[in-house]
């Protein structure tokens, strides 16, 4: 649940304008870490409003992350102690923390067919949930090797069914997901944030030029308030996705010196402590 140390931190930060919380699970399988908020029962609603009003009181806006873990887990983390869910039963390389210090993390129940709609559900009511903690919106958590990553990927993914094998079927989950969200909260409230290529967490992607695109492209009628995507490198698929995305991009150039990049209008690198901020998570508009 957020205490007022979680108010508190969120309130220092209002300046900022628009904050993205910390990743917060949509359900008690979607817990994968030690201690980190959820978003799905009265409580987490009544402690997350706290947050929200004080942070609005202080002239920000802020949204929520909503981050499936999957298989990047460990059942002590877990309030209910099940073995993770993931697209298929592989187990991610890596350890895990936990109460009693690091662990190996298990090897994960592939979700049934059936199942998959029920997590969906569990996404659309977070959402929910968010609003009505007073949240301007929620970011759908893509990337970085969690669950919807994971039924993105190649290597977690070895599924048979409609969402497994072909790049339709394995971008099936993400747009079932920000359909639900969309249609219970609306698309202007609704972002998501995708890696392309980025292997943490135990992630294989080889198809990331037709995967993405695909992607995009299903989502597009959507109209969702914006894409945070974090950029590796690969500018071809950058300007790709630029051109098909119909709202704001929000870039993270995460890690990538920022002399590579030119700074914004009136920002002096030598004179600005908070540039790096301002540069490596901007609106872009590419040609």
């Amino acid at each position: 649940m957020p205490t007022d140390l979680n108010r508190e931190y969120y309130t220092q930060r209002a300046s900022m304008a628009l904050i993205i919380t910390e990743g917060t699970q949509p359900s008690a399988d979607g817990q994968g870490y030690l201690l980190t908020p959820g978003i799905y029962t009265a409580d987490h609603i009544d402690g997350w409003h706290a947050v929200t009003d004080a942070v609005h009181a202080a002239g920000g806006r802020i949204v929520v992350q909503l981050m499936h873990t999957g298989r990047i887990a460990h059942s002590d983390n877990t309030p209910h102690h099940r073995q993770p869910v993931a697209p298929s039963a592989v187990r991610p390389t890596g350890l895990m923390f936990t109460a009693t210090g690091p662990q190996e993390m298990p090897t994960p129940r592939a979700l049934e067919t059936g199942e998959i709609a029920g997590v969906v559900d569990e996404f659309r009511h977070a959402a929910a949930s968010a609003i009505a903690a007073g949240f301007d919106g929620v970011e759908l958590h893509g990337a970085n090797g969690y669950l919807i990553h994971q039924f993105l990927s190649g290597n977690a993914n070895q599924r048979t069914d409609g969402y497994g094998g072909t790049i339709a079927n394995r971008i099936r989950f993400a747009v079932e997901v920000a359909t639900a969200v969309a249609g219970e909260i609306g698309a202007d409230r609704t972002g998501l944030r995708l890696s392309p290529a980025n292997p943490y967490n135990d992630i294989t992607e080889n198809d990331t030029h037709d995967l993405y695109p695909a992607l995009i492209n299903a989502l597009t009628p959507l109209n969702l308030a914006y894409l945070h995507l974090i950029h590796a490198g690969d500018e071809e698929l950058l300007r790709r996705l630029r051109a098909g995305w119909p709202t704001a991009l929000l870039l993270n150039r995460a890690g990538q010196p920022l002399d590579r990049f030119p700074a914004p209008s009136g920002v002096d690198r030598r004179r600005t402590p908070q540039a790096g901020v301002i540069l490596t998570a901007h609106l872009v508009r590419l040609k």
